[in-house]
């Protein structure tokens, strides 16, 4: 599996033949012809192309499966709009992440710092922060995007386990969870978000196809209908602030995906060209969570609120089988997503990162999986924990850290005058830029951070008293109990 050092390096010497500010002039490049084989059709991922699909596809995963309880908890009309406010709010940070990127990379290469192996060797967010803001930010950074990451990775195997619970149930979630986090320490073979060309590829479509079952099925399901015996249907959302908060984090949560653009934009030929991709792909992906999350909502209404995943009210057939084993299939590769930017500081800590063979860079790697394996069998509440990561982590992390870094760097009037990138064409104005990324810390520190997490924790703590830890199988169907045996005279 691993590259001789020779073809990966001149790969890269190709493509990074000219400096990071000639822009367009890369695409006059000339590569062998013997580059244009199968495994670096498959392999090597490194245009605008891969980075959208990328960022689409390690946007939405399992949480697609729990928009639906987030709708039961918010109302369809509160659902949407968030989805729309916090999908655009997120595409704004990460943005300001890829302009701050390439403020780093220009600086650096003003120092004759070279970025000629930049595919091989990553940056990451936290020294992009150290290079601009210097190394309180770095700890700052470092210590919000790895725990992010952590329970992000944590969220995938719950929710491998959580799926395949409703194919086979007879192992219970606790067991698929030991098999999954085995099957799931594989990504360790992974070198970097270059290598991620065909996976990010494959795990949009499984997304996808999971997208419109779900819509699908909700509206052939459709609704149940009331009586006088059976009120039927009911669309209550929302009742309690607290459940009201705690579907608005898990939304934060969903386009809270970015925690890994800079990882995403460093594997790229051409960084500077992702400034609007997650937007792009943040459209996309609207496609996918709006129609399935109100279909859901519309037919199954309050049932939701005791199923966190989607997949428990549908019948079981065929159809409902397959979304289940492609949307296990692109945990999976979620999973990689979200842990390779911790393998990638692992390895940075143990003086690993330059080396070329892969398998000893896998090895060194899998300690990087147990501590997930084991949080994931401690809290297996599907669901909750979306929201309690959504509010105490993804807060920072992927909208108030990039914000406040944003204007940091910039607050000088040299800084904006000699800045890489200039504002958008869509608010040419610093002053313009300061509002909004000031209304964005506001807005995720008090309504996020503030309500979300007081609403996400109370939640949280309601599972742990209900289910406790380790919980067995979470929100399994219990057998109905039996009547005794009538007793003879």
């Amino acid at each position: 599996m691993a590259l001789p050092k020779q073809a990966e390096e001149a790969i890269v010497v190709d493509r990074e033949a000219t400096s990071f500010k000639s822009g367009d002039e890369e695409n006059s490049l000339t590569v062998s012809p013997a580059q244009f084989n199968m495994k670096s059709f498959l392999w090597h991922g490194g245009s605008v192309y891969d980075a959208w699909f990328s960022c689409a596809s390690n946007q939405v995963a399992q949480v697609l499966l729990t928009l639906p309880y987030s709708f039961s908890q918010m109302g369809m009309a509160s659902g949407i709009t968030l989805q729309i406010f916090y999908g655009l709010m997120g595409s704004w940070t990460a943005y300001l992440i890829s302009v701050l990127y390439v403020e780093y990379r220009t600086r650096k290469e003003k120092e004759n710092v070279s970025f000629k192996n930049h595919v091989i060797q990553a940056l990451q967010w936290f020294e992009v922060l150290d290079g601009l803001l210097g190394p309180y930010w770095k700890a700052i950074g470092l210590a919000f995007n790895c725990t992010f990451l952590l329970f992000g990775s944590v969220i995938q195997l719950i929710g491998c386990a959580s799926n395949i619970y409703y194919i086979n149930d007879r192992l219970d979630k606790r067991t698929w969870t030991y098999i999954f986090g085995a099957c799931c320490a594989t990504t360790v073979f992974i070198p970097s978000f270059h290598n991620y060309r065909i996976w990010s590829f494959l795990g949009l479509g499984m997304t996808t196809y999971t997208a419109w079952y779900l819509t699908i099925a909700a509206f052939i399901h459709g609704q149940v209908p009331s009586n006088i015996t059976n009120p039927g249907l009911v669309h209550s959302g929302p009742t309690k602030l607290v459940l009201y908060f705690t579907g608005a984090t898990n939304i934060l949560y969903t386009f809270g995906g970015h925690a890994v653009t800079v990882e995403i934009m460093h594997a790229m030929w051409k960084p500077q060209k992702f400034k609007f991709v997650y937007l792009l792909a943040t459209l996309y992906v609207f496609t996918l969570t709006l129609p399935s999350a109100a279909a859901m909502y519309w037919a199954f209404g309050d049932g939701l609120l005791d199923h966190a995943n989607a997949f428990s009210l549908l019948p079981k057939t065929r159809w409902r089988d397959t979304a289940v084993v492609l949307m296990l299939i692109h945990q999976f590769i979620t999973f990689g997503f979200a842990c390779t930017p911790l393998y990638f500081v692992w390895e940075k800590v143990i003086g690993m990162h330059d080396t070329k063979s892969i398998a000893l860079r896998a090895l060194a790697r899998l300690p990087v999986v147990v501590p997930i394996w084991f949080l994931a069998i401690i809290f297996p509440f599907f669901g909750p924990i979306n929201s309690a990561v959504g509010a105490l982590l993804v807060s920072f992390t992927v909208y108030v850290i990039p914000c406040l870094a944003h204007m940091i760097t910039f607050r000088s009037a040299s800084a904006r005058k000699n800045s890489a990138d200039k504002p958008p064409f869509f608010l040419p104005s610093w002053t313009g830029m300061y509002a909004v990324n000031l209304f964005i810390v506001v807005w995720v520190l008090v309504v996020g951070f503030g309500f979300g997490g007081w609403a996400s924790i109370t939640n949280f703590i309601k599972q742990i008293d209900t289910f406790g830890l380790f919980a067995k199988c979470y929100q399994c169907a219990r057998p109905p109990v039996s009547a005794p045996p009538p007793r003879h005279h």
